[in-house]
């Protein structure tokens, strides 16, 4: 139950110091940057996802 604790005060002072960071140009600057690579990222997921079950389903669908 500490460690939970711990936890979720870390995950507080993690919003908390990110929301500063936020205030600044060079953090909103930075925070854009990660976003587009997040999201970049996830589209590249669902892609490579999205192709693997094509390949799957065409195999099936030949045997």
């Amino acid at each position: 139950m500490k460690s939970f604790l711990w936890l979720i005060v870390g995950v507080a002072i993690g919003f908390a110091v990110a929301h500063k960071v936020n205030e600044t140009p060079q953090g909103k600057q930075f925070f854009s940057s990660l976003d587009k690579k997040a999201r970049d990222f996830g589209e590249a997921v669902g892609d490579g996802y999205r192709q693997r079950e094509a390949e799957l389903r065409s195999a099936i669908d030949g045997d």
